[in-house]
């Protein structure tokens, strides 16, 4: 393999000097390409986020020698110092996350802003993605005859207000929307899909590439139901498409649907001013449209509650005269 790998990619230009950020196979360790292979075969260390998961990619790759310098969201500016060092000295680093690109939803960011700044070079090489895997198996033709493409929302954050914040700003986007999920969360956020938009499509990805792949389309409504089936169903890794919403005439006060459905769930939790700022931000609807929006709505429940009270006052007026 590493003969395969001189050979295919040896004759390019692998600069010393350089950080190198090596995409690793999301699953699948056939997806590992021969130029990646050649770089992590010429470095004179290897950043990562796990040792132990890397040190087990180097042993089947054939290049368990290597030095690795442990580099995770918790020690980043520190291990970035060792990298500049070495890159000071003229030597080649690579850059893996456990799967995936470096840099992107993992750790590395730091690491390539600071290599950069510092004059050293960052070669990329790609590999597999989570996210263009899922997204040609999902087929959102909507999105593609609106023409509004994807967008990458990454992991949200785990609890609070701050992730449900996060998802309805997700939901406001246009497009497709990708998001990725861990195991021990994924039940959680199908609930709040079913919850915040029940009837919108969602391609569902669970251990992509790997042995029990499993891929499917849904209504948001269906997936708490999906996942409960079995156990097998919450157990991997998860990418998520959101499909694109069908364009769709704008609700009678000229407001987007998707900004209507964001303020009422907003309104459930905050006050009225509160709640149709947040919405405006997420939305990018003008406040004061939404704020109007919001002030009928509330008018309209209190005008409810006080025809609800004759009515209950009534009832009992008559209780008592039959009395």
């Amino acid at each position: 393999m590493l003969q395969a790998a001189a050979s295919a990619a040896g004759g390019q230009l692998f600069p010393p000097a350089t950080l190198y950020v090596v995409a690793t196979p999301i699953g699948n360790l056939a997806d590992f390409s021969l130029r990646a292979l050649h770089a992590l075969a010429l470095a004179d260390a290897v950043a990562c986020e796990d040792t132990r998961v890397t040190g087990g990619l180097l042993r089947h790759l054939g290049l368990e020698a290597k030095p690795l310098i442990p580099l995770h969201e918790h020690n980043e500016q520190a291990a970035t110092d060792r990298v500049l060092e070495r890159l000071a000295r003229g030597e080649r680093v690579a850059q893996v996350s456990d799967a995936g690109t470096p840099a992107v939803s993992d750790p590395g960011a730091v690491l390539v802003s600071r290599v950069r700044a510092a004059g050293h070079r960052v070669l990329p090489l790609p590999g597999a993605s989570a996210v263009a895997t899922l997204l040609c198996a999902a087929g959102d033709a909507e999105a593609a005859a609106q023409g509004s493409g994807f967008s990458f929302a990454g992991f949200l954050p785990p609890k609070g207000a701050e992730r449900q914040a996060a998802l309805q700003q997700a939901l406001a986007r246009a497009g497709s929307v990708v998001l990725f999920e861990a195991p021990h969360r994924i039940e959680a956020l199908a609930e709040q899909l079913a919850q915040a938009c029940p009837d919108r499509r969602v391609t569902v990805g669970r251990e992509l590439t790997k042995q029990f792949e499993q891929i499917l389309t849904l209504p948001a409504q269906a997936l708490p139901a999906w996942l409960a089936e079995e156990s097998g169903h919450r157990r991997g890794e998860f990418a998520l498409v959101l499909h694109a919403e069908p364009k769709a005439a704008a609700a009678a006060d000229g407001l987007p649907p998707q900004a209507l459905r964001t303020l009422e769930v907003l309104l459930r939790e905050l006050p009225l001013k509160q709640a149709a700022a947040l919405a405006a931000e997420l939305t990018g609807v003008p406040r004061k449209a939404l704020y109007q929006e919001a002030l009928a709505r509330r008018r309209g429940q209190e005008a409810g509650d006080d025809l609800d009270d004759a009515r209950g006052g009534a009832g009992d007026e008559a209780g008592d005269a039959r009395g």
